[in-house]
């Protein structure tokens, strides 16, 4: 029996058959992650609930057929990019475009001339409320648009559920209300981290308590079934991509995780929570992750090469792939005068970024990236430390798309870091983490970390 696992990412939508037996990832498939709707103003990003279904009908039609191969369907996981919204009936019909994690209408000003929505909502918040929301109150979780909606006179109808996104797409599939886990519930915003609870009291202080909020699931739950050839095949609580990512890199005490793709996060674990200058997180069986996310990495490198494309593009010259010659340039550049700031956009580590110290003789794409790199290293190592002092880690685990690619980045972290390092066991991290869960969910393992720890064996060899 197989599990399909389905990843609603910020860029694709992938899928895959997991083969629990042999704890291999088969027959991976993706679809590009919908455009987002044009002609909106610049602070708002939405996209078509229709699409995404549209997309993950194609995969589970390309899916079904090579799980009947692994000897049949046996249920369905999930995880998501974070922070997505979309107003739901109790059968699953949107009733709003989703709305992801980079939509900053929140920072438009506010009618009372103090500042933005954000900052008002801010405002309305104790220091204690922010720590027990795990110090998580920033632009872009669900709650600022809704606070923002509330302050305009302008709140959905009671009826609608507040679905995160894949809480959305199990529900319109198999037609019952939508839940929603402790990891999608933090990343709405509203998360009390002392209870594992809507934090009510926020919620209030924010006029939201009249809305529809989805009941909190236990991991494991079932939240749904999807009907293929006349039987219902489970749909278990889908996570974030995140706790995703961060369970596929099998990470273990006195490790600390770097997770560096299209943002990238700093993760330690913690058997309980823990609060200070960073982020706390809810993890699985009463674990905990002290973390910095939303530094800087491949959306800003991504900014970089679209910069220096244009000029060829312009001529109607494409580039087929510009990061390879990236990697080398920036290995064969060596160590570089020029500072870089990557912080073009609201992150962790600020909102205006900057080229500084550049020499006409360093104006050179192996130098701007070489600066880039040092830069996402200075970041990493800074966030690390203001998380554990101390330094409670011992060494490294690497795990996304640009740790994979580029050899040049990973050896400037350990050199700063002066630690070893592992990667990441499979390039399919959050892949790799739904087959955790599958395990766990299924009770071939007792728990989440007693599947790691097989996965951690069985990769090993």
């Amino acid at each position: 029996m197989a599990f399909i696992a389905i990843d609603l990412g910020t860029s694709f939508i992938k899928g895959a058959i997991l083969n629990l037996d042999t704890a291999t990832i088969r027959h991976a498939h993706r679809e590009p992650f919908p455009a987002a709707l044009p002609g909106l103003p610049p602070l708002y990003k939405e996209v078509a609930p229709e699409a995404v279904l549209a997309a993950v009908d194609s995969l589970l039609a390309a899916l079904i057929p090579c799980a009947d191969a692994e000897g049949g369907l046996e249920g369905i996981v999930m995880c998501t990019q974070m922070h997505g919204l979309v107003l739901t009936t109790t059968t699953g019909e949107p009733r709003s475009n989703l709305t992801t994690w980079q939509d900053q209408r929140v920072l438009e000003p506010h009618p009372s001339g103090r500042g933005t929505y954000f900052d008002a909502l801010v405002a309305r918040l104790t220091a204690d409320q922010i720590r027990q929301l795990g110090n998580e109150v920033r632009p872009g979780p669900p709650i600022g648009l809704l606070f923002m909606l509330a302050e305009q006179g302008r709140l959905p109808s009671p009826d609608l559920y507040l679905a995160s996104l894949p809480d959305f797409v199990i529900s319109h599939l198999s037609k019952t209300p939508p839940g929603i886990d402790t990891s999608n519930a933090m990343a709405h915003g509203a998360l009390n981290l002392e209870t594992l609870d809507w934090h009510h009291e926020v919620i209030a202080a924010l006029g939201l308590e009249r809305l529809r909020w989805p009941e909190i699931k236990k991991h494991g739950a079932v939240v749904g079934r999807l009907v293929v050839d006349g039987r219902a095949v489970p749909c278990y609580t889908p996570i974030g991509d995140y706790q995703a990512a961060i369970l596929g890199s099998l990470l273990r005490y006195g490790e600390l995780s770097l997770n560096i793709s299209t943002g990238s996060q700093v993760s330690l674990l913690r058997p309980g929570p823990k609060f200070g200058d960073y982020q706390t997180r809810p993890f699985f069986d009463g674990r905990y992750l002290s973390a910095i996310t939303h530094i800087p990495a491949g959306r800003a490198l991504t900014a970089l090469v679209r910069l220096f494309s244009e000029l060829a593009e312009a001529q109607g010259l494409a580039l087929s792939d510009p990061w390879g010659y990236i990697g080398r340039a920036a290995a064969a550049a060596g160590p570089t005068r020029m500072q870089a700031n990557l912080a073009f956009f609201n992150s962790s580590c600020g909102d205006r970024g900057a080229f500084t110290d550049v020499r006409e003789e360093e104006l050179t794409i192996g130098h701007v990236f070489r600066a880039a790199f040092q830069n996402m290293t200075d970041n990493y190592y800074a966030c690390a430390r203001r998380i554990s002092p101390d330094q409670e880690w011992e060494s490294l685990v690497f795990s996304g798309g640009l740790a994979q690619r580029f050899p040049i980045l990973r050896d400037l972290i350990c050199d700063r870091f002066e630690a070893p390092f592992r990667m990441c066991p499979s390039a399919e991290d959050t892949l790799l983490g739904l087959m955790a869960l599958a395990l766990a969910f299924t009770g071939r393992a007792a728990t989440v970390e007693q599947a790691a720890a097989h996965l951690f064996d069985v990769y090993r060899e």
